[in-house]
């Protein structure tokens, strides 16, 4: 071959050489001007950005000088109404906690509204439509026992055993218990025995006064200390109303005009303790806790600290319900009693037992039960208005001898309401 087409050709660089030369010179000017270019976007972003915010002032602006001034109430004819107190009552509660615990649903209360002075005085006042509250809330009891009762009275009747054999058996059913109904038909016997005839009327009469003298033997004044803190144990199985009962139970001596504290020493069941957090939030009352697992009777010794330390003048302190083991809820109840003892004389001065209505005579093994572990000096009776055993009460006092406190016919705050032996007796028949 010719060298010079040789030479020719190796002087003449191949399309691939030249590709290649084209690639590199586009990453140095990438490698140079890449830094540029993104600046360069971020400043139009920016840009863009500031211009819309501008457009939207301009727009707001134009719309104010275009629409009218909102009119007040006093030009729209409407009279302002001045801020109003806040009720520190809870408005009630409804339902069960789902996958929490057998309480009552604190998600579903009704709770603290603001009132107008009138309201508020008919909250404080509210004891004057109680005994109509009462009587409404008895309606399922009042069938049990008054109206079955007063069907085995047609006219006049002899009072003979065939009659009082009925009674027995009418007052038996009414879960009032063995000892209970013997005491009120012997009672009945002596009274009416001799007689040839018997008026319903007067066998009612004479039925209140009997129930309410098996009542009245058993009031104790509370045991309230010369110096505050007053304070009150709260016992209880799971499931009657506990936490919703110590939340009633707040609103009632705020509404009396007394300051609360809560101690939430129950740390072994599961949402024992976010549950009572989240009435004191509701209720604008302080709750002293720790851990779930902590110590109750340590619980107990911080709430009595607190106490003193902000002047309080009710501690209520809530305790585990469990009564699978006796000696260990023997145990722990004694140490909270040591415990409050060393920094306020007597403490707790009362402890109160919870009790459900519904559950009849197992209300009344229950209170059975925390007698043998503790000094239960009252008793806190729930859901008196959804069971037909609200008889069991009166079987209960009648055994334990243990003064009833507070009675609940309701979901509000106002349907817990301190117990009255002849009331109650009445709201039966």
């Amino acid at each position: 071959m010719d060298n010079s087409v040789i030479v020719a050709e190796a002087s003449d660089p191949s399309g691939f050489d030249r590709l290649t030369r084209m690639i590199s010179g586009f990453d140095a000017v990438l490698l140079l001007g890449g830094p540029a270019l993104f600046l360069a976007f971020v400043a139009l972003v920016f840009w863009l950005m500031v211009r819309k915010k501008r457009k939207d002032e301009a727009l707001a602006l134009e719309q104010d000088a275009i629409l009218p001034p909102e009119p007040s109430l006093t030009e729209k004819g409407i009279s302002p109404t001045p801020p109003q107190p806040l009720d520190r009552h809870i408005r009630g509660d409804q339902g069960q906690v789902q996958g929490l615990d057998q309480d009552q649903d604190l998600d579903q209360a009704k709770f603290p509204k603001t009132h107008s002075e009138s309201e508020l005085t008919s909250l404080k006042t509210e004891s004057k439509s109680w005994i109509a509250t009462l009587k409404s809330g008895m309606v399922r009891t009042r069938n049990a026992l008054g109206s079955s009762l007063a069907t085995l009275f047609s006219g006049s009747r002899q009072m003979d055993a065939g009659l009082l054999e009925k009674i027995h058996e009418t007052l038996y059913r009414a879960d009032i218990g063995v000892r209970a109904t013997d005491r009120l038909v012997a009672s009945i016997k002596t009274q009416f025995g001799d007689q040839s005839s018997s008026e319903w009327s007067d066998v009612q009469q004479h039925l209140i006064a009997e129930i309410s003298a098996i009542f009245r033997s058993n009031d104790r004044p509370l045991l309230t200390p010369a110096q505050a803190p007053f304070v009150v144990l709260i016992v209880g199985v799971n499931g009657v109303g506990k936490t919703t009962t110590i939340g009633k139970l707040s609103a009632r001596f705020m509404a009396d005009g007394k300051s609360v504290l809560l101690g939430a020493a129950d740390t072994f069941r599961a949402a024992a303790i976010e549950q009572l957090e989240v009435w004191g939030k509701r209720l604008n009352v302080e709750v002293i806790r720790q851990q779930q697992g902590s110590d109750p009777a340590a619980v107990a010794y911080d709430a009595g600290k607190a106490a003193v330390a902000r002047g309080k003048d009710v501690l209520i302190i809530d305790t585990a319900g469990r009564l699978h083991n006796k000696t260990e809820l023997m145990d722990e109840l004694g140490k909270i009693h040591r415990v409050l003892g060393r920094d306020i004389p007597g403490a707790p001065h009362e402890t109160w037992l919870v009790i459900d209505a519904t559950t009849g005579q197992n209300a009344a093994a229950q209170v059975k039960a925390f007698k043998e572990v503790a000094n239960v000096t009252g008793l806190v009776v729930t859901k008196l208005d959804g069971t037909a055993k609200g008889g069991v009460l009166i079987g209960i006092a009648e055994q334990y001898g243990i003064p009833i406190r507070y009675i609940g016919v309701g979901e509000k705050a106002s349907d817990l309401q301190p117990f009255h032996a002849e009331e109650f007796a009445k709201s039966l028949f």
